[in-house]
């Protein structure tokens, strides 16, 4: 019988330090899982590739499963207040906005 103490799956906040490479895949794969889409689609998204009101599977439902999945996995807090059409238009805004909140913790 181990006697390590159990450890959290979460590294602590200290050490939460992501490359913006390393976000790009995990919101890329976020994104696909959230719509349903293929990860080939996902990873082909591009900074200026247009998100709300250009994908058929992001519509007002989506949004809010996407932003609770994003708090999830990349363990940040979205207020109501930090929604708005600008960090939605493009897939650059999504990420721009992921790596401003994980700099914020």
């Amino acid at each position: 019988m181990s006697t390590k103490p159990a450890t959290s799956h979460r590294p602590a906040k200290e050490a939460t330090a992501i490359s913006r490479a390393a976000l790009d895949r995990q919101l890329k794969a976020i994104i696909a899982d959230v719509l349903g889409i293929d990860s080939e689609q996902a990873d082909a998204l591009e900074p200026d590739s247009g998100l709300f009101g250009h994908m058929p599977e992001l519509d007002s439902m989506a949004v809010a499963g996407l932003l609770t999945e994003m708090e999830d996995r990349l363990d940040i807090v979205i207020e109501d207040d930090d929604v708005d059409g600008e960090m939605l238009e493009t897939y650059g805004g999504l990420l721009a906005f992921s790596e401003a909140k994980l700099t914020e913790r």
